[in-house]
């Protein structure tokens, strides 16, 4: 059994900081809950010199310490020897890209990318792809996308992203983006935007990317692709295919600073939304996989939320290890996130 000390990464959002040692308690309890199958006791917060660490014990392969490394808040992970020594462990990361394909956007309301990979990292946790995460492409939809945080987070982890939003300037901002990124990295890559019909109707425009991590990796077809749909949520159904996503992550409109748009008016409540898209949600999801949703616990109750995850037929994760994300954001904000699982 070893004794482990994870350093938990600064972050430039001094409240977020704040809570994210206890966030990555919580995210490590899920962990052990799920593909560590009880191999890790549950953590702790502690101080040593003056600095803060989070504490745990476990019977922890190499794979169970890649997991480990790939906690979201992950700076440097510690063995504590019989000596009361810190032996540095290595930090066996998913990323494969620099990491300003997520901090170069900077707009108002950017979701924390700790937190966006916080949520993916739950919600992959709690689905039946959680095993292969190491090793495999997984299929990320987020169905509200924004300007594309949580798609450039499964695009840094290599795994294929798609998007979907009703904002045309967000959808042109991230189209700009994401081509201009891989041509300054000299990455080999194809883009092209065309407009989205179905059934004889317009329902907006898509952005299609493929790219490779290296020139070996294109010549092989190794690649990675990127779909970005502009259209309303409610009719992601219609763009892709069922039964194709392993997850589905997103950051729920908070209805206070903004909201979700609704016709040509804006929406304001948050689970009148959820409770209209989740149904088509569900049906992109493969058998096995998980929804996880960023929500206002002010606008949107966890419980609420909850329960229009069963009524979309999903299984909600409601177990003592998923109920220690709550945390402030700002006066109108107080986030939390629930998961719920398609049955197999």
């Amino acid at each position: 059994m070893g004794a482990f000390l994870l350093l938990v990464s600064p972050s430039a959002n001094r409240v977020y900081a704040g809570a994210a040692p206890a966030l990555t308690v919580a995210e490590l309890a899920v962990l052990g809950e799920t593909v560590l199958a009880g191999r890790i006791d549950e953590a702790s917060t502690t101080r040593i010199a003056g600095v803060d660490y989070v504490a745990f014990e476990g019977d922890l392969s190499e794979d169970d310490l890649a997991h480990v490394a790939n906690v979201s808040t992950a700076f440097a992970l510690f063995e504590q020897t019989a000596e009361q020594t810190l032996r540095p462990v290595a930090l066996r990361r998913l990323d494969r890209f620099d990491d300003d394909l997520l901090t170069i956007l900077k707009y108002q309301g950017k979701t924390n990318e700790l937190f966006t990979r916080l949520l993916l990292h739950v919600t992959v946790l709690s689905s039946r792809s959680a095993t292969r995460m190491l090793s495999d492409r997984l299929r990320v939809l987020d169905p509200m996308a924004g300007r594309g945080t949580t798609l450039n987070q499964a695009l840094m982890y290599g795994w294929h992203a798609a998007g979907v939003d009703v904002d045309a300037k967000d959808f042109d901002a991230y189209a700009a983006f994401l081509p201009r990124w891989l041509k300054d990295k000299r990455l080999k890559h194809t883009a092209q935007t065309a407009k989205l019909r179905r059934d004889g109707r317009s329902l907006g425009r898509r952005l299609d990317v493929t790219f490779a991590a290296g020139k070996q990796e294109w010549s092989d077809g190794d690649t990675i692709t990127l779909s970005n749909v502009l259209a309303d949520t409610r009719e992601a159904a219609e763009v892709f295919r069922a039964g194709s996503f392993d997850v589905v992550v997103t950051d729920a409109p908070y209805g206070v600073q903004h909201g979700s748009q609704a016709g040509a008016g804006l929406q304001r409540r948050p689970l009148d939304l959820l409770a209209e898209a989740l149904p088509g949600w569900v049906r992109l999801l493969r058998p096995g996989g998980a929804v996880g949703i960023a929500v206002n616990v002010r606008t949107c109750p966890r419980a609420d939320a909850l329960a229009l995850l069963e009524q979309a037929g999903l299984e909600p994760r409601d177990s003592p290890a998923y109920r220690g994300f709550e945390h402030r954001v700002d006066q109108a904000i107080v986030r939390d996130l629930v998961v719920g699982s398609k049955r197999v």
